[in-house]
């Protein structure tokens, strides 16, 4: 009986968590379009292919984000990746 217990526990356990994930997870369509224009946009202007946006590549392929280029690059390493620019759409 308590190993059932247990089991039952554990297992609504899980549902929660993974609803809670789901739920974390859930962008707008406009959000999802937004994404994907800007992975086509930051493939076209990542000029050497090395996952990182300089300025200058920014500012000759996505102005948008040369224009806020200093408040995505928080660790002002002089790039920003693909990852940090979906951070910045989810955000909004």
């Amino acid at each position: 009986m308590n190993i059932r217990l247990t089991l039952v526990s554990l297992v609504a356990l899980m549902g929660i968590s993974l609803s809670t994930v789901c739920v974390a997870q859930t962008m707008t369509a406009s959000q999802a379009s937004e994404i994907k224009l800007a992975e086509e946009r930051f493939a076209a202007a990542d000029k050497n292919a090395d996952g990182k946006l300089t300025l200058e590549e920014a500012k000759a392929g996505m102005p948008r984000i040369a224009s806020s280029f200093s408040k995505i690059d928080v660790d002002k390493k002089g790039y920003v990746t693909l990852d940090q620019i979906k951070a910045m759409i989810l955000k909004k």
